[in-house]
């Protein structure tokens, strides 16, 4: 599919993925709609193409009309709607099942030719995760409302601005050491597979781009796999620090869970500590970043690009306000 003039309709392209992604879309030279909630959220966009390609519009997602009207005319449809914790009024089962369907029940009904969902690597039915769960059930609800979609599952992603190896940085600003959740015993340590959100954005590019690949599942995994150790340890060296990286048990983190995760976006929650219960890694019996010939951008060198805001300034260098 040639993208260069095509409508394509991007819910949650105002988010850290989604910004990403809209911006390859509009430089392959596609019209691009992103539906928001607050219009000063989506102004952020608009430079992301030449005037007029990138649209954010009003949108309520939880009312049927008004999103059949954000995709009226579209050629694709793109749902990145997805939440890591409850609250505001934003629940798992609203966010990843009910507003996934309701999205692909009105691009079914549009007749829209190309339909894109974002799930999860690890989404499960039968996992102890509400989180996982739900997006299990979201990728059922899309499939049964519009049985041609492509679904993208990602590992967890980084990049700048990302609330991952970020988050671990500032913290560590604030408290001079990076913590992680240790899940120990026979099953060892935590695996993860970080993917480079750039990476995601490519591949739903060349997704779109090869008609061949529209209908299938994509698991999304980064260069290699890692333990949250591993992680935190690349981290402090990126940031040029000295840090202890210090595991934290999986009794200890629920019980920080409990105490945190009444905060408007809590650091940790009951139920990220029981995703850290499953390794989060690519299992290789569907197509990846691999058949998509994209070869993943190593985790170090991002990182390190990542990490320059937060290092020490070296000896002698003092830093004045202008007056």
């Amino acid at each position: 599919m040639e993208l260069r003039g095509r409508t394509v309709t991007v819910f949650g392209g105002a988010g850290f993925i989604g910004s990403v992604l809209v911006g390859l879309l509009a430089r392959r030279g596609a019209r691009v709609r992103v539906p928001v909630r607050d219009m000063v959220k989506g102004a952020h966009l608009r430079p992301l193409g030449e005037p007029g390609q990138v649209s954010p519009l009003l949108c309520s997602t939880g009312n049927a009309d008004s999103v059949a009207r954000v995709i009226a005319g579209s050629d694709v449809v793109i749902n990145l709607i997805g939440i890591l914790f409850e609250g505001g009024g934003h629940g798992f089962e609203s966010v990843h099942v009910d507003t996934a369907g309701r999205i692909a029940r009105e691009a079914k009904k549009a007749d829209v030719p190309v339909f894109v969902h974002f799930s999860a690597l690890g989404a499960d039915d039968r996992s102890a995760s509400v989180y996982a769960r739900t997006k299990s059930r979201g990728e059922a609800a899309v499939r049964t409302a519009f049985p041609s979609a492509t679904i993208v599952r990602p590992s967890v992603v980084f990049g700048p601005g990302d609330s991952f190896l970020e988050n671990m940085a500032s913290l560590a600003r604030t408290v001079p050491v990076i913590g992680y959740v240790d899940r120990g015993g026979e099953a060892g340590p935590t695996r993860i597979q970080p993917v480079y959100v750039g990476d995601v954005g490519r591949a739903v590019v060349r997704i779109l781009e090869t008609p061949a690949l529209h209908g299938r599942t994509f698991e999304l995994g980064g260069d290699r796999v890692m333990t949250m150790k591993e992680i935190g340890q690349l981290v402090a060296r990126s940031m040029n620090r000295s840090y202890p990286v210090v595991g934290i048990s999986m009794g200890m983190a629920r019980i920080l869970a409990t105490l945190v995760g009444w905060l408007p976006r809590p650091l940790l929650t009951r139920d990220v500590v029981r995703l850290l219960e499953t390794d989060n890694v690519v299992q290789g019996k569907l197509p990846g970043l691999a058949e998509l010939g994209i070869e993943p951008q190593p985790i170090e060198m991002i990182c390190a690009t990542m990490m320059r805001g937060y290092r020490p300034l070296a000896p002698g260098i003092v830093l004045r306000r202008e007056r």
